[in-house]
């Protein structure tokens, strides 16, 4: 009956649609910072674009470690909204606070006293490890205030509430944007900083970020408007909670390692190399930010049906995301192959550079497909499963066996340009569909935790 009616459905599109929106408005708004930050930062040279991009790796591996966190803990949260329990969601809640705090205070400390050294695993380029330090010191001191705010707005994704996110994200990334313009070029009378002025204004706007979300998160009453007891756990909890979350975590930061990696042997291959890489990543980000959004809803969705025990309706809405999220990727893929003379255009980069990111453009528009399926499973349908483990060892043997290694050979020993290395990496995407597809079938993905811990 449920497949039938796909597209009569309304009760799942108005779900899918209250969710999806405002992530997806959130990512773009993001994604559209970062694209401008990058595009006024490319303004000062190449060398200041590879510092940015290669110091936003931190960022990244820490951004993802947290995501592996927050999405791990989410797999519960989920689950226990959908179950209507509020108690062992806040507990949840408390362990998600702990590791995320504990794990952005380790990254403040290694940016703020060994950046020179973090920068020096990507590139032998002095000037850009020089430059990209002044940046790390600055920007390092948000990281605790991120791992805060991503917690917080875990949980309240997690219970239906994606506006509030939405809105103190906007908020917090304008006044990011304003700030860049203010303190990169020196404007309305402000010091001129260069690359640091950008790590300045990224800082003040994370504290920003975090003060709003944990204020309106209590102000207005929501799940995650915890009483400091709530947030109180014991040892047993914790081991059953990190049992299905810990390789959700671990998953993403082997993963970010991985990435990283061949960040690392695109730098190496050349500075016009990271540069046309980065600047790809930019418009990859722009073009990704309605998968994001569909993912989280996918998972959101998933996760409280089988919170609530309809395990048939979980699967339906899994095969209706991948479906969709199949149609729109070969869209958009579309549009980022017509769109990319224009795209580029709006960078000051040399003649290589250009054409560097010209043809890493067109085999990311070409296979955009098979990442976004990927996505959708993994992220949206087996940890919302709490099938954790699958998907670690799956993530992990395909990066580490086929991409890592295909871009080490590409770029040392075929001494390849950037994007044949770019391509030879996207065949660890290629072996990780074909293996996680009859996963997805199987059903065995299906797990309901939150009946089992309590």
């Amino acid at each position: 009956m449920m497949k039938s009616g796909f597209f009569k459905d309304r009760r799942f599109f108005s779900a899918m649609l209250t969710i999806a929106v405002p992530i997806t408005i959130q990512q773009f708004i993001s994604s559209t910072t970062n694209m401008v930050d990058v595009l006024m930062v490319g303004q000062l040279g190449e060398t200041s674009i590879a510092a940015l991009g290669l110091s936003n790796q931190v960022f990244f591996l820490l951004i993802l470690l947290l995501f592996g966190i927050s999405s791990g803990s989410a797999i519960f949260t989920a689950q226990y909204w959908g179950k209507g329990d509020l108690y062992n969601l806040r507990r949840v809640m408390g362990i998600g606070l702990t590791l995320g705090i504990s794990v952005g205070l380790i990254y403040t400390l290694a940016a703020m006293l060994i950046p020179e050294v973090i920068l020096g695993l990507y590139t032998n380029d002095q000037a850009v490890i020089a430059l990209g330090s002044q940046y790390l010191k600055i920007v390092g001191l948000s990281y605790v205030f991120t791992a805060i705010s991503v917690t917080f707005m875990s949980v309240l994704r997690s219970s239906g509430n994606v506006r509030l996110p939405m809105f103190t994200t906007i908020i917090a990334l304008s006044i990011n944007m304003v700030l860049n313009y203010l303190l990169i070029f020196g404007n309305l009378g402000f010091p001129k900083m260069g690359v640091p002025g950008a790590a300045l204004g990224t800082l003040i706007a994370r504290i920003i970020e975090c003060i709003l979300i944990v204020s309106f998160s209590y102000r207005l009453r929501t799940a995650a408007a915890a009483r400091l007891h709530e947030l109180k756990y014991n040892f047993d909890f914790f081991k059953k909670v990190l049992k299905t979350s810990l390789p959700a975590a671990v998953n993403e930061l082997l993963w970010s390692l991985g990435i990283t990696t061949y960040n690392a042997v695109y730098a190496h291959i050349g500075t016009g190399a990271i540069a046309a890489v980065n600047i790809n990543a930019t418009i990859e980000s722009m073009s990704f930010v309605i998968f994001i959004g569909i993912a989280n809803a996918c998972a959101i969705m998933i996760g409280n049906q089988i919170g609530a025990g309809n395990e048939k309706v979980a699967y339906e809405y899994g095969r209706r995301f991948l479906i969709m999220g199949l149609a729109a990727s070969l869209v958009m893929g579309a549009i980022v192959l017509i769109a990319r003379p224009l795209t580029l255009s709006l960078y000051n980069i040399e003649p290589v550079s250009y054409e560097y990111a010209y043809r890493i453009q067109l085999i990311y528009a070409l296979t955009m497909w098979i990442r976004v399926t990927n996505l959708l499973i993994f992220i949206g349908i087996l940890r919302s499963g709490g099938d954790t483990r699958y998907a670690l060892i799956v993530e992990m043997l395909s990066i580490w066996l086929i991409g890592v290694p295909s871009a080490l050979i590409g770029a040392f020993v075929l001494h390849l340009p950037v994007f044949w290395v770019y391509g030879l990496v996207l065949s660890e995407e290629v072996v990780k569909l074909i293996i996680v597809l009859p996963r997805y079938r199987s059903r065995k993905w299906i797990h309901n935790l939150a009946s089992v811990v309590s």
